[in-house]
C-alpha cells in the first residue's frame, strides 16, 4: 500500500526539492494559520481524537512541522499538511494553554506543488502496527516511566495504558501470529486474561477452530472461577464485600464496567452470602415455622426432596380487592399504551415498562399476604432461604421433609370429625389445577399467536388426513344417523382462514401459510371450478388423494411452524413477561438483558430464542396432547387404525386445539 512507482517518486522528489526544509521552515505565529482545511489538503475525512492530540502536544511538543502555502492576501498561511495538528494547537490556545500567537514550526511550500506534497506526506507513511504500539509501551514501563504520566504523554486514561501493558505480555507466540493476521485483535483480548502463557496457548491451539472466538477462549480461561456479572449467589454479596473480605480474583480489562470480573474462592462467597441471608432466616423463623434452612444455591431439583403443602388464597377484604382492581387497570392501560402506540421512544418505552414493573411488584406483595396455610402445617414444617437466577431473596415455604409428612398424615387421620371438611379443602389445594393458566398477553398478542395457530392448523391438516377423515365421518354419523347434537369433536363448514394478516402481518411468510399456499396451489390447477364436475372429480379420486383434501383436527406442534422474534412476540410484551422467556431459554442471560432498553432486550430475545424450542404459553399443548399426536403418526405409518380408536384421537386433539 505505501510502494511508489518511479514516474510517482520523481515526482515527489521534484516537489520537495521546491520545499527544501533547509531554506523553507519558518516559524509561523498560530494566529496567522487559517482554521479553515485548505482546499489543497489531501485529506477530506473528519478530523479525530484532538483531545488527545492537544494532551501529547502540551507534554511532549509539536514533534513534526506543519506545511503551509502562502494564503492569497499575502499575510496569512493555508496549512495543507497537519490539519489535525493546526486543530490541536488551536484547542490548545482556546484553553488558554498556549499563548494566540505561538510561534509554530512550518515547512512553506511552492503554491504549484502543495497538493503533492500534502499527499506525499500522507501516501509514503507507514502506520505503526498495534504490537509494536503495545511492546513500546512496555518499554516504557521498564524503563521506569509511570502508568500516569505515559497516559498523560499520549492524551489516554491509565486504563488504555494497562490494557496496552496486558497485550504486550501475551505469549510471544500468539504475537507472532496476531502481526501475521493469523490471531486477531480480540482473540488477543480473550487470551490476555491470564498472565500463563502456556495457559493462553494451550487455550487457542489446542481448541478447534470454531471454539477460538473470543467468548469460548475467555470461558476456557476462566472455567474454574465463577463470573461475578452472571453468578447470581456473586451478585447477591456483591464484588465490593467479596473483595473487602480478601477474596481472590481477576478483572477482564477489556471488558465494561459491568462484566468481566471473576471470583477464585467459591467456599467464602458463599460464606458471605450466608451471612448475608442471616437476617431474612430469623424474619422467616419468626412466622412461626418447624425449621429454615439456607441454602444460596438451592435449585428446584434440590427441593423436589420434599414435600410441600400449598397454601390456599384467602378473598381478598374491600381495601384489597379496590387496591388490585386499581393497580390491575393501571398495568392494563400502561401495557395497551405500549402495543398500540408504535411512535414511542425507547426512552418513553423503558419509562412505561419500568411503571409497569413497579406496579407488578405492588400486585406480589399483596398476593403473598392473602396466602393462608392449613391449621398445625407452620409448626411441622420448613421453609429454605435462598436466591433465584436474579440474585434476589427467594424464600421456599411449606416444604416437608419424609418423616413430618408421615406425621402430617397421621395427625390428619386421627383428627376430628369437625375437621374433616377443611382437611378436604387443604387436600384440594395440594392437586394440580386442571384449569389452564390464564393469559397474562396483550389481547392484541393474544389475536397475533391466534393467527399463527389457526395457519399451523391448516398445514397439518394436509399432513394427517387419517384422523380428519376419521372425525368428519364421527360428525357425519352422529349428527345425521344418530340425530345427535352434543360430544362432536367439530362442527362441518367451509371457511377459509385467509384474513389472518389482520391479526398478524407476518403470518404470509409463517413457514405453516406458506406451506398450505403451496398445497392449493397444487389443488387449485387440478381441480375443476364447476360443482358438477368438480363431484364427479372427487368421485374418481383414489382414497389417498380423496384423504389428502379433507381435514380437521391433528395433533399440533407449533415449536415446527413457528418461532419467537422481536416482531411477531417479545415486542408486544412487558420487559418483565419478555425476561421471564429469557429464563426459561437462557437462564444466564437475563441479569445482562435487565440493563437494557426493551427494545434491545426483544432483538436478543430472538437472537437467543433460536434453536431453543420455547413456545408461549398460548402454544404450548396439554399433557398428554402431544403424546397422543405423536402416537397417531406412527399408527398411521404402520397400520391401519380402527375407526372408533382415530375418532376418540381426533376428538380428543380438536377439544385441545
Amino acid at each position: 500500500m505505501n510502494a511508489a512507482t518511479l514516474p510517482e517518486t520523481t515526482a515527489v522528489a521534484v516537489a520537495l526539492e521546491v520545499a527544501d526544509p533547509a531554506r523553507n521552515l519558518i516559524l509561523v505565529p498560530l494566529s496567522r494559520l487559517l482554521p479553515r482545511r485548505s482546499k489543497r489538503n489531501a485529506r477530506t475525512t473528519p478530523r479525530l481524537s484532538i483531545p488527545e492530540l492537544a494532551a501529547s502536544i502540551s507534554r511532549l511538543g509539536l514533534l513534526q512541522n506543519l506545511i503551509v502555502i502562502l494564503a492569497p492576501d499575502g499575510e496569512q498561511y493555508e496549512v495543507v499538511a497537519g490539519d489535525r495538528r493546526l486543530t490541536a494547537l488551536k484547542l490548545l490556545a482556546k484553553r488558554k494553554r498556549i499563548a494566540a500567537d505561538h510561534e509554530v514550526p512550518c515547512l512553506l511550500v511552492a503554491d504549484a506543488s502543495a497538493r503533492t506534497v500534502s499527499l506525499a506526506e500522507n501516501l509514503l507513511r507507514e502506520q505503526m502496527h498495534p504490537a509494536d504500539q503495545f511492546e513500546a509501551f512496555a518499554v516504557l514501563v521498564k524503563e521506569g516511566r509511570p502508568v500516569e504520566d505515559i497516559a498523560a504523554d499520549f492524551g489516554v486514561t491509565p486504563l488504555v495504558v494497562h490494557r496496552r501493558l496486558r497485550l504486550a505480555n501475551v505469549s510471544p507466540r500468539l504475537l507472532r501470529d496476531y502481526r501475521a493476521e493469523a490471531v486477531t485483535l480480540e482473540q488477543l483480548m480473550a487470551v490476555a486474561i491470564t498472565d500463563d502463557h502456556k495457559a493462553q496457548e494451550a487455550a487457542f491451539y489446542d481448541s478447534p477452530q470454531w471454539q477460538r472466538d473470543p467468548e469460548s477462549l475467555r470461558d476456557h480461561l476462566t472455567r474454574e472461577e465463577i463470573d461475578a456479572g452472571r453468578d447470581p449467589v456473586a451478585r447477591f454479596v456483591g464484588v465490593e464485600a467479596y473483595e473487602q473480605a480478601g477474596g481472590r480474583m481477576r478483572r477482564d480489562l477489556f471488558a465494561d464496567e459491568h462484566s468481566g470480573v471473576f471470583l477464585a474462592d467459591a467456599a467464602l462467597l458463599d460464606a458471605l452470602a450466608r451471612d448475608r441471608l442471616a437476617a431474612v432466616v430469623e424474619e422467616v423463623r419468626a412466622e412461626g415455622w418447624g425449621w429454615v434452612d439456607v441454602a444460596p444455591r438451592a435449585i428446584y431439583a434440590d427441593l423436589h426432596r420434599f414435600q410441600r403443602v400449598r397454601p390456599s388464597r384467602r378473598e381478598p377484604g374491600k381495601a384489597d380487592a379496590k387496591r388490585i382492581a386499581k393497580l390491575e387497570a393501571e398495568q392494563a392501560k400502561l401495557q395497551e399504551r405500549l402495543d398500540e402506540d408504535e411512535a414511542i421512544g425507547d426512552d418513553e418505552a423503558q419509562a412505561l415498562q419500568d411503571a409497569m414493573d413497579a406496579i407488578g411488584n405492588d400486585l406480589d406483595a399483596i398476593e403473598r399476604k392473602l396466602l393462608v396455610y392449613p391449621v398445625g402445617v407452620v409448626p411441622m414444617a420448613g421453609a429454605v432461604v435462598s436466591l433465584d437466577s436474579e440474585g434476589a431473596v427467594v424464600v421456599h415455604r411449606g416444604l416437608l421433609r419424609e418423616d413430618e409428612a408421615k406425621a402430617l398424615r397421621a395427625q390428619q387421620r386421627g383428627a376430628e370429625a369437625d375437621d374433616d371438611a377443611g382437611k378436604a379443602g387443604t387436600q384440594e389445594q395440594e392437586r394440580p389445577s386442571d384449569e389452564p393458566p390464564a393469559l397474562t398477553i396483550s389481547e392484541k398478542l393474544a389475536r397475533r399467536l391466534s393467527a399463527h395457530r389457526t395457519a399451523a392448523l391448516q398445514a397439518e391438516v394436509a399432513r394427517h388426513p387419517q384422523v380428519a377423515l376419521v372425525a368428519v365421518v364421527h360428525r357425519l354419523a352422529q349428527r345425521i344417523v344418530l340425530d345427535g347434537y352434543h360430544g362432536s369433536p367439530l362442527n362441518i363448514s367451509a371457511d377459509s382462514q385467509d384474513r389472518l394478516e389482520q391479526h398478524a402481518p407476518d403470518v404470509a411468510e409463517a413457514p405453516a401459510a406458506t406451506g398450505m399456499r403451496q398445497v392449493r396451489e397444487a389443488w387449485a390447477q387440478r381441480l375443476p371450478e364447476d360443482s358438477e364436475a368438480l363431484f364427479a372429480e372427487l368421485l374418481a379420486m383414489p382414497e389417498s388423494e380423496l384423504l389428502s383434501l379433507l381435514a380437521q383436527a391433528v395433533g399440533l406442534d407449533m415449536g415446527q411452524w413457528w418461532a419467537p422474534t422481536a416482531a411477531g412476540y417479545f415486542e408486544h410484551v412487558s420487559k418483565a413477561k419478555a425476561l421471564e422467556a429469557v429464563q426459561a431459554f437462557a437462564p444466564a442471560e437475563v441479569h445482562r438483558l435487565g440493563k437494557l432498553k426493551k427494545a434491545q432486550i426483544a432483538a436478543e430475545a430472538e437472537r437467543l430464542a433460536a434453536g431453543s424450542g420455547w413456545l408461549p404459553a398460548m402454544f404450548r399443548a396439554p399433557e398428554g396432547v402431544m403424546e397422543a399426536a405423536a402416537a397417531q403418526a406412527e399408527a398411521q405409518e404402520d397400520a391401519a387404525v380402527p375407526a372408533e380408536d382415530n375418532a376418540d384421537e381426533a376428538q380428543e386433539v380438536v377439544e385441545a386445539a
